[in-house]
């Protein structure tokens, strides 16, 4: 079976969810029409990379239920992140809009990895759209707490500092080792999803948002060292 013919059907559900999502989101908030137009193309290239990096050998039919999940995810993800590009209309009912569809969102991510080790339908596939999907939400809310003057600019790094790592992995193979499982890993990002989520709040002011949001990246860095350190001394080894 073709990898268009595996998930087609599922992304075509997606994209009904999407346009639910970003049409209300359009609607309430009286965006420009380009918001819908830059969501349903952003969908359309998550689509395509969905459907070039599905394994061509995979159980189930379709994408499976766990991926299904993330895929639901990615549909709230999306029109939270087209909001980068309208800024002007970053209005504190908006914000609010920002922080319920996030936490919807954060609260499934549990729920696609529970149901893959459920079901025995773990795949690395699955594990990297779930990751990558997480890593793109954090940019987004990281990005809309700096442009809504929440903080100064130096707080999309906690959003940045994943793809600076993916980058430098380029340049320095070592950080290309696939790195052992860690609890530690998913607290600080679970953390520094909600601390963007606390700092775009409307009730939040400045100095506690700048306060709490370098508490955040200071915690993330030395959760990148601590991995860093490890890939170093396997290295070695």
């Amino acid at each position: 079976m073709s990898s268009w013919h595996r998930a087609g059907n599922d992304l075509a559900g997606g994209f009904l969810s999407l346009l639910v999502v970003a049409i209300t989101t359009w609607w309430l908030f009286s965006l420009p029409t380009s918001y819908l137009v830059q969501a349903i193309a952003l969908y359309a290239l998550l689509g395509g990379l969905v459907v070039h990096f599905i394994p061509t050998v995979f159980s189930g039919r379709g994408l499976g239920s766990a991926n299904r999940v993330t895929l639901g995810r990615a549909t709230l993800v999306i029109p939270l992140t087209v909001l980068v590009l309208h800024t002007e209309q970053l209005s504190d009912p908006l914000r609010w809009w920002i922080i319920v569809v996030s936490t919807i969102a954060m609260l499934l991510d549990g729920l696609d990895g529970w149901i893959a080790r459920r079901t025995d339908t773990s795949t690395n596939f699955g594990a990297r759209f779930d990751m990558e999907l997480d890593a793109f939400l954090i940019l987004a809310l990281s990005m809309l707490v700096s442009l809504a003057g929440q903080t100064g600019p130096w707080v999309i790094l906690i959003g940045l500092l994943r793809y600076l790592f993916v980058v430098a992995g380029f340049i320095w193979p070592t950080l290309q080792t696939s790195l052992p499982a860690s609890q530690r890993r998913k607290i600080v990002c679970v953390v520094q999803g909600a601390t963007l989520l606390v700092c775009l709040g409307p009730v939040i002011s400045s100095l506690i948002a700048s306060v709490v949001a370098t508490g955040a990246l200071s915690l993330l860095l030395y959760s990148f060292a601590v991995d860093l350190q490890w890939l170093i001394k396997t290295a070695d080894r």
